[in-house]
C-alpha cells in the first residue's frame, strides 16, 4: 500500500473533480415517502373519477360508497407499490458496486429518523384504511325504524325463499307477522314490519328460471327509489346473500338474524348468488333480482296473492341469543 493511500478505493468524482455527495439523495428520501403517503391517503376524488377496477356498475344508493372504498384501497396499494418499487430501483442504480468502486459500502445502523419513518408510515396508512372501512361499514349497516318495504330472505339447501312482509290488501286488520313461520325473527326486528302485513311469498328451487332471460333461480322483485330492508334467516347451514351489483353481501346464519337496507336506483334484472360454501349443491344457489317501478312492484305482490302464495314460508332457525359462558361446570 502506498504511504499516501493512493491505491485505496476512492469515491467517484463529480463535476470539477469534487466528490459526489449522497446527502441530497438522503434528504429526498423523506420527501418521497411523504409524497407516497399523500397519494395513498388522498380522498379528494369521487368514485366516478376512477375506473371501477373490476366492480360492476352500482345499482343502489349505497353501492357507490362501497365502490369508492374499493377504489381508494387500490389507489393506496398502487401508490405504496410504486413507492417501494422506486426505492428498490434507486438502490439498485445508485448503490451498485460498479458505481461506487467500494468493496464494502458504508453501513448505516441505528438511524433513528429512518427507522421511525418506515415504522410510522405503514401504521399511518393502515390506520387511514381502517378509519374509512369502519366509517363506511357503520353507514352501510344502518337501518330505518320504518323502511318502505321489508323482505325476509330465507336461505336453505339449495335455493332461496322471499317473504314479502307487506300489507298487500290494504287492510290493517289482516296482520300476520306474529305467525309461527316468522318466529325465528327477533321481536326488535319485527318493529320495522308494516302494520297489517299479511304477506306474500316466493319459494324457490334450483330448477326455477327467470321468465325474461332464462337465468336460473327464483326472482326477487324490488321497487325502484324506495328503501328495502332485508331480514336474513337460514333454515339449515350458513349461506351468504349476495346481489352482485349491490356490491355488498351478508351472511345468512341459522340461529342469528342479520339485516341491512338498500334503495334500488336502476331498473333491470340482476344476478344474485350464495357466496358461502354451503354444501354439495352450493353452486346451484342462484337467484335473480328484478328492480321495477313501485307500481309494477305492487302489481307483482297482488299477482302472488292471486296465485294463493299468501302468508309466509318458515323463516328458519330461531335466534338463540348470546351463548357465551354457557358451559356447565361438572364437578
Amino acid at each position: 500500500m502506498s504511504p499516501n493511500g493512493s491505491d485505496l478505493p476512492h469515491r467517484p468524482k463529480g463535476v470539477g473533480g469534487t466528490p459526489m455527495s449522497r446527502r441530497p439523495m438522503r434528504r429526498m428520501l423523506p420527501q418521497a415517502l411523504a409524497a407516497g403517503l399523500v397519494l395513498a391517503t388522498a380522498t379528494g376524488c369521487t368514485y366516478k373519477d376512477f375506473p371501477r377496477l373490476g366492480m360492476p356498475t352500482p345499482v343502489t344508493e349505497e353501492a357507490p360508497r362501497i365502490l369508492s372504498l374499493w377504489q381508494g384501497s387500490w389507489a393506496a396499494a398502487l401508490a405504496t407499490g410504486a413507492l417501494v418499487l422506486g426505492l428498490i430501483l434507486w438502490s439498485i442504480i445508485f448503490h451498485r458496486r460498479s458505481h461506487t468502486k467500494v468493496e464494502v459500502p458504508t453501513q448505516t445502523r441505528y438511524n433513528m429518523p429512518i427507522e421511525a419513518l418506515y415504522t410510522v408510515v405503514p401504521i399511518i396508512i393502515v390506520s387511514v384504511l381502517f378509519y374509512f372501512t369502519a366509517r363506511d361499514e357503520a353507514e352501510l349497516l344502518k337501518t330505518s325504524d320504518k323502511p318502505d318495504h321489508v323482505v325476509n330472505v330465507v336461505g336453505y339447501q339449495w335455493s332461496w325463499g322471499f317473504n314479502y312482509v307487506e300489507n298487500v290488501d290494504g287492510d290493517t286488520s289482516t296482520d300476520n307477522t306474529d305467525s309461527e313461520e316468522l318466529a325465528a325473527i327477533p321481536d326488535r326486528m319485527k318493529e320495522a314490519f308494516p302494520e297489517g302485513a299479511e304477506g306474500v311469498y316466493t319459494a324457490g328451487t334450483p330448477a326455477d328460471r327467470n321468465f325474461q332471460n332464462g337465468n336460473p333461480g327464483p326472482t326477487l322483485w324490488l321497487p325502484k327509489g324506495e328503501t328495502v330492508q332485508f331480514v336474513l334467516t337460514s333454515r339449515d347451514v350458513i349461506h351468504s346473500f349476495w346481489v352482485v351489483p349491490f356490491l355488498m353481501k351478508q351472511d345468512v346464519i341459522p340461529g342469528h338474524t342479520n339485516r341491512f337496507e338498500v334503495t334500488p336506483e336502476m331498473e333491470g334484472t340482476y344476478m344474485g348468488k350464495c357466496a358461502e360454501l354451503c354444501g354439495v349443491d352450493h353452486s346451484r344457489m342462484l337467484f335473480n333480482v328484478k328492480i321495477v317501478s313501485p307500481e309494477r312492484y305492487q302489481k307483482h305482490l297482488e299477482e302472488l296473492a292471486e296465485k294463493g302464495q299468501t302468508g309466509y314460508i318458515p323463516a328458519g332457525v330461531a335466534t338463540i341469543g348470546d351463548t357465551r359462558n354457557a358451559e356447565t361446570n361438572n364437578p
